[in-house]
């Protein structure tokens, strides 16, 4: 896919500030840390439109990147970072499934995970919570330049396993390496009818 001006667009905590447009949105969830500033930039080819950090936590509203007004990537606030306050991640847990919940243009959720580690308990719970909602979605093993590009299958299928998952699409990526980058468009596309 060729993109040409994508952009933030606006950041948001509730249902009247998110876009009204219509444009299908692609969802983006994980644990801090996770990398989805650098998915977003990486399947953009851009450097720094969504800001990276190495600070886990810093997203604490839903970003909204419109895509050549075609369609949106949502980066939504990490979860599992352990340095907010009870309220503020009872609260930014409310906006979150507020989200999830009555936005209507939501075209597929995409659950990044780190392909190097188990995932977590958190990972888990928001797994379970994405089948709930019975809105499409595929998990992204994230980092996937960690190991060798011929050992990436055997991490992609551990993974499947220790999820339980047989029919889910799971594909690897990486910011460095960016050969996955072409897979995640076709598997976007499905979604976008663009």
């Amino acid at each position: 896919m060729i993109i040409k001006n994508p952009k933030f667009e606006i950041s948001a905590v509730k249902p009247s500030q998110y876009p009204s447009n219509g444009l299908p949105q692609i969802v983006l969830v994980g644990k801090s840390n996770v990398g989805k500033s650098s998915f977003i930039n990486t399947m953009l080819n851009r450097k720094a439109l969504a800001r990276t950090s190495n600070t886990p936590g810093k997203t604490r509203q839903i970003n909204f990147y419109n895509i050549d007004n075609g369609f949106y990537f949502v980066d939504l606030p990490g979860y599992g970072y352990s340095k907010l306050s009870k309220e503020e991640q009872v609260s930014m847990g409310r906006f979150i499934e507020d989200y999830l919940q009555k936005c209507k243009d939501i075209a597929l959720i995409v659950l990044l995970v780190d392909i190097r580690h188990d995932p977590t308990n958190d990972d888990v719970f928001m797994l379970d919570y994405i089948k709930k909602t019975n809105l499409p979605f595929i998990i992204v093993g994230n980092k996937a330049d960690k190991f060798a590009v011929t050992k990436v299958d055997n991490e992609i299928s551990r993974l499947k396993k220790y999820l339980g998952l047989s029919f889910t699409t799971l594909i690897p990526f990486s910011a460095e390496r960016k050969i996955y980058t072409e897979k995640m468009w076709e598997e976007i596309e499905k979604f976008i009818n663009i």
